[in-house]
C-alpha cells in the first residue's frame, strides 16, 4: 500500500503554499468587490443627476409624517410594482402633505426627515414623489433635538473621565519637571 506524501513544490512547505493560494483569492475577492463598487457609484450619481434635472421647487402643508411599509403608505400601485420585492418590506420615511387641492403620499430623504415640521407650510425641492430637499417657507427649520441614548451619554461620561485623568497626569509631570 502506498501512502500520498505531499512534497514541498520548489522547496516550499505545504502550508506556505495555502497561505500563498488565499492571499490570491482575497486579493481577487477585493479587486472584483472594488469594481463592482465603483460601478454601482457610478449608478448611484447617474440616478442623482436625473432626480435633480427633472426637480422642481413647490410650497406644501405637511400634514403627517411617519416611518412605514411601502404597501401600507398609500403610494400608487405603479411604485409599488417598479419597486424590489426585498425594499417593499423595508420601513421608509413617508410624508403626507397637500400640494395645491391634492393630498400626497411622498417619499422623503432619510437625511431630512428629522427636519420637516408637521402641520406647517414648506418649500420644498421634489422630484415626482421624492422630496430631495426642505426649506422654511417663512422661517428657518430646525431639526429637533433627538432623546440621547443611555450608551451614548456614558460613552461622554467615560471620554469626560478619561480628559480630567490626562489633565491630571499632566499637572503631576509638570510639577515633578518644575522641580528639577
Amino acid at each position: 500500500m502506498s501512502d500520498f506524501i505531499l512534497l514541498p513544490v520548489y522547496g516550499i512547505s505545504t502550508w506556505a503554499i495555502v497561505m500563498i493560494v488565499i492571499a490570491v483569492i482575497l486579493v481577487a475577492a477585493l479587486i472584483a468587490l472594488s469594481i463592482y463598487g465603483k460601478k454601482l457609484q457610478d449608478r448611484q450619481e447617474a440616478s442623482q443627476k436625473e432626480l435633480e434635472n427633472a426637480s422642481q421647487s413647490i410650497s406644501l402643508l405637511v400634514i403627517d409624517k411617519k416611518r412605514m411599509k411601502l404597501n401600507e403608505s398609500g403610494l400608487p400601485q405603479l411604485v409599488l410594482d417598479q419597486t424590489p420585492k426585498y425594499m417593499r418590506g423595508r420601513k421608509v420615511p413617508i410624508v403626507k402633505a397637500k400640494i395645491g387641492p391634492r393630498i400626497m403620499s411622498l417619499i422623503c430623504d432619510e437625511k431630512i426627515f428629522e427636519v420637516i415640521p408637521v402641520k406647517k407650510e414648506v418649500r420644498a425641492v421634489i422630484s415626482g414623489i421624492y422630496i430631495m430637499d426642505v426649506k422654511g417657507l417663512r422661517s428657518n427649520l430646525e431639526a429637533r433635538p433627538t432623546k440621547v441614548k443611555f450608551s451614548e451619554k456614558m460613552r461622554r461620561k467615560m471620554e469626560e473621565l478619561r480628559k480630567e485623568e490626562k489633565e491630571i497626569k499632566k499637572n503631576k509631570n509638570d510639577k515633578k519637571d518644575k522641580r528639577k
